[in-house]
């Protein structure tokens, strides 16, 4: 066995088999500068090397999909590999070579700027799990960016990548925090003011880290041999079942990104994320959650809203438009990938069902939302659509809400107050509840109870079904932003906090009530827990 830092560690038995490297065309320049890569998949580059690593947290159920023990995960080697300090053998460390729409117009090259895949590891179940290191250095594709990450955007994408797991949204995972003992100037807001802050190194885990814009570079750039040998290479390594490349399984591939990328909006919408930034070299060839950087929580009910600041004019990526854009995404994808189909009618008939897909995801999202055993389209329709205009009329916490909502007696004796007190906790600004409003609200309430007795389920079902897909607990920005500041006073113990109470985002959790409280005056208004930007 391999000896790293003086010790034999079961670290050194984990099993690389890097398919990546192995099978698709290299750099075949070593030198790591910035420039333009041809006809290459990806770059072999080295992480840098930190001063001081230090753990902050890492995750138990990550580190089992790389059959990691606790023990392991506390080691000083650990601390040492996920920072990028030690490679172990069988590692083969690179940057991939992508491209992609930003903000609507194409970008050109872009690449993995600062994000460093170490190798492909296979556990004891077989599955390959591609180790990516977010912060650890330079790459040919940072472009005039260092390639380092810092501890406010790093713990945010650590948390959160675990509990969109936990709530059930398909997503990259997170293996571990790890703060790299120095500082890195950032200029938060883009104003001429940077600052220093502390360095910190994410260690994410996917299949695969493939997106939209890897194809698309290769397309644009006609080099068509190579956009074929990644489609083939995708499909043979993770759509296996659609069978042996060729025109048609192309076109088959083509569809089920459209149907598994409709399904992740649906999740999106469900739990109120809003990803921020939904460039195509943001969307994962797997219909995962990818790249959370100014990601936000809805928190008041606002379908225009989106946290990244560099939105907040034209509010491309909002809440409410994810899927709209999702939809456009893929027809970049489509384009992309026509010359290797050389028909337009497969490709255009995904996009049709996406559109299909989604709007029957989003209608049965819906309905087990508010307890119904079913969608029915007539009285359905706009019983939602009239509550989603009642949210946005008064600042309503959605997280709350919807939770509450289960709470609601039922009874057709039940007087309106008696259906009413159960959400109070929901809104924001009490004095905006007008009787005008409360009597909007009312009469909702009475359409909705008619609607459930019309179900003819027991009360206890129907509450058992609204909280399996209603969180109570999601990582609102606030707490993330308490999560940063203990850390910068060298205070991990709310990190560790967080992970366990978004474990069990459904549950009720005596005595962590704390977690679930709609987001404080205090954090309107405040960087982090109202707008980010992308400096990271």
């Amino acid at each position: 066995m391999s000896r790293l830092l003086g010790q034999p560690h079961a670290l050194t038995a984990l099993r690389f088999d890097n398919r990546f490297t192995r099978e698709l065309p290299t750099d075949p320049l070593r030198e790591n500068r910035r420039r333009q890569v041809h006809g290459s998949c990806y770059s072999r580059v080295a992480p840098v090397q930190t001063v001081g690593p230090q753990l902050v947290a890492y995750s138990r159920e990550a580190a089992n999909l790389l059959d990691l023990t606790e023990a392991e995960c506390r080691s000083e080697l650990f601390t040492h590999i996920f920072s990028g300090n030690q490679l172990l053998p069988g590692m083969d460390p690179h940057a991939a070579c992508y491209g992609g729409h930003q903000f609507g117009n194409w970008a050109g090259q872009l690449g993995d700027g600062r994000a460093i895949n170490l190798g492909e590891i296979v556990n004891k179940q077989g599955q390959h799990w591609t180790l990516q290191l977010k912060g650890a250095g330079p790459t040919p594709y940072s472009r005039t960016a260092d390639g380092l990450a810092v501890l406010r955007s790093s713990l945010r994408e650590f948390l959160c990548s675990e509990a969109m797991f936990h709530l059930g949204v398909p997503t990259t995972r997170a293996l571990s925090l790890i703060l790299t003992g120095e500082t890195v100037e950032r200029d938060m807001f883009y104003d001429g003011h940077p600052e220093e802050e502390p360095g910190a190194v994410v260690c994410r885990l996917a299949p695969s880290f493939i997106r939209f814009g890897n194809f698309e570079l290769f397309a644009a750039r006609n080099e068509l041999s190579v956009l074929q040998h990644l489609a083939d290479f995708t499909i043979r390594t993770g759509f296996a079942h659609l069978g042996e490349p060729s025109p048609e399984v192309y076109g088959r591939w083509f569809d089920e990104i459209c149907r598994t990328t409709a399904s992740l909006m649906v999740h999106w919408l469900r739990v109120g994320f809003v990803h921020g930034v939904m460039n195509t070299d943001n969307m994962s060839i797997h219909g995962l959650t990818i790249d959370y950087g100014p990601y936000g929580w809805l928190e008041d009910y606002d379908p225009t809203w989106t946290p990244n600041t560099t939105d907040a004019q034209g509010r491309r990526y909002c809440y409410g438009r994810q899927a709209t854009i999702a939809h456009w995404n893929l027809a970049q994808l489509a384009n992309a990938l026509y010359p290797l189909i050389g028909a337009t009618e497969p490709l255009e008939q995904s996009l049709r069902d996406y559109t299909r897909h989604f709007e029957q995801g989003r209608q049965a999202m819906m309905a087990h939302k508010l307890g119904l055993a079913a969608f029915e389209p007539e009285l359905d329709r706009p019983l939602i659509e009239d509550l989603l205009r009642l949210l946005t009329e008064v600042e309503t916490d959605m997280t709350l809400f919807f939770r509450h909502l289960a709470l609601v007696p039922m009874e057709a004796a039940m007087t309106a107050e008696d259906r009413f007190a159960p959400l109070h906790e929901a809104f924001y600004q009490p004095e905006q509840l007008t009787p005008a409003y409360r009597s909007r609200l009312s009469s909702w309430l009475d359409r909705y109870s008619e609607r459930l007795r019309r179900d003819n389920r027991p009360d206890d079902k129907r509450r058992e079904q609204m909280n399996a897909v209603n969180p109570k607990y999601v990582l609102r920005n606030y707490l993330a932003q308490m999560a940063i500041d203990k850390v910068l006073q060298g205070n991990y113990s709310l990190v560790e906090e967080l992970l366990e109470v978004l474990r069990h985002p459904y549950d009720e959790q005596p005595g962590k009530e704390r977690f679930a409280e709609k987001r404080p005056e205090w954090a309107r208004n405040r960087p982090g827990c109202s707008m980010l930007s992308c400096s990271s």
